[in-house]
């Protein structure tokens, strides 16, 4: 029998360490050659590691959650042959599928160890204090003013299970009861019970979303323009469009907005940009690259519409719907989750009045559209029934001025406003 020893590989340029997000083997089994060892994630990808040989599992590097560093042991494998096997230097580049630039679903299995270091015997715990025991007696008859009379009655509690300290049932004696009866299975009609605590251990993509947004926040000053915009025009106008789309996608409001921030980017070039904090470098892009930031059952991931700026709004709904399918499957590839300029958010009919996002660092500006309302407007003298529309932006202060960012929200408005615009040349 021998033991090969798999190092985890060099699985990116500049990678010193990846987070084990799920083990697909366990102590004690046997593993084939070529079989799915373990899922690893980096900055930019989880990768599939393969197990080059066939055999028993002897040895796991960690637990779900931990950080390997690139070249350390992640898995012995007991073979078949004799002798002890290495594993190839880490240096030496592996082919992987890379699953999702930012990481996809997490496992909640938990690797085991080969040999656990000995744990001591936890102390005895101390025997709880029983609370009084409490028998319900309806035989005898119960003395009671009408103020714990009418409290008992609110409370679903009966008087004849509470014993009293004296000749009758007092306030006192009332709550000295509640106290104790939580634990006997006492519950107030309408009252909630508490569950238990469930702690929950944050690795694989939400670790990243907690990272990527406390860097966000620590380090890009943000500040964010509300504006309310009347889209009745442009919602009877989306109507008319679904209605003789044909055999094309249906259109949602996502669309027109993206044509319209393309349409006015060119007047803004600082919106569509990025900060290097280190260089003290801000590249003005020509294209816009637009981030899309969708939910998922594994967090958030920001899929991005490569060139925006050139797509008609069938073609944007198609590749939405493209883009939200990938990510939420997890099958979207690393350049449709890389390279974005500039990036929108809308979380749909759940929009609520106004949102503040946080940006999507490097970048140095997020757009978030809110949910239409229905509200009645004054239009000159006249009173007329209106589709409002709230659009948030956080911009970085250090590039984005308040007036800059006011006036490009102000030249979005006059298109979404106006929507023929939208398709004028």
């Amino acid at each position: 029998m021998a033991r090969y020893s798999f190092r985890l590989p060099d699985i990116g340029e500049g990678i010193a360490e990846a987070e084990i997000v799920a083990w697909h083997v366990k102590i004690g089994e046997r593993v084939e050659e070529d079989a799915q060892l373990a899922d690893m994630m980096t900055d930019k990808a989880t990768v599939e590691m393969e197990s080059p040989v066939s055999g028993i599992v002897v040895e796991l590097a960690g637990e779900v959650g931990d950080l390997i560093p690139i070249g350390s042991t992640l898995a012995v494998i007991e073979t078949d042959e004799e002798g002890a096997v290495d594993a190839p230097p880490a240096d030496t580049p592996v082919e992987q599928e890379i699953v999702a630039e930012t990481p996809g679903a997490e496992e909640v299995s938990v690797a085991e160890v080969a040999a656990p270091a000995p744990v001591a015997a936890p102390a005895p715990t101390p025997a709880p204090v029983p609370a009084p025991v409490v028998t319900a007696d309806h035989s005898r008859a119960v003395l009671a003013s009408p103020a714990v009379r009418a409290r008992a009655k609110d409370l679903g509690v009966d008087l004849s299970q509470v014993q009293a300290e004296g000749d009758r049932v007092r306030h006192a004696d009332l709550d000295a009861f509640l106290r104790y009866s939580g634990g006997q299975g006492y519950h107030a009609p309408g009252a909630s019970r508490a569950r238990a605590d469930e702690p929950i251990k944050v690795i694989g993509m939400r670790r990243k979303i907690a990272e990527n947004m406390a860097a966000s926040k620590r380090a890009i000053p943000h500040f964010t323009y509300v504006e309310e915009m009347d889209v009745t025009a442009l919602e009877e106008m989306r109507a008319d469009l679904n209605a003789n789309r044909g055999g094309r996608p249906k259109l949602t409001m996502l669309p027109f907005l993206i044509v319209a921030i393309c349409r006015t980017i060119p007047q803004f070039p600082m919106i569509n940009a990025r900060y290097d904090d280190e260089g003290g470098v801000v590249t003005r892009y020509g294209a816009v690259h637009l981030g899309m930031a969708t939910q998922t059952d594994a967090g958030l991931m920001v899929p991005v519409i490569r060139d925006a700026q050139d797509k008609n709004v069938w073609q944007l709904a198609s590749e939405i719907t493209r883009l939200a399918e990938a990510a939420r499957t997890g099958k979207a590839k690393v350049e449709e989750l890389t390279g974005g300029t500039l990036t929108v958010t809308s979380l749909g009919p759940l929009g609520g009045i106004a949102t503040t996002p946080v940006i999507n660092r490097p970048e140095v500006a997020i757009i978030g559209p809110n949910k239409i309302v229905e509200r009645p407007v004054f239009d000159g003298d006249e009173i007329r029934r209106a589709k409002l529309m709230n659009l948030s932006i956080s911009c970085d202060h250090r590039v984005v001025d308040g007036w800059d960012a006011a006036s490009y929200v102000q030249a979005l408005k006059k298109l979404v406003e106006t929507p023929v615009l939208l398709f004028a040349d």
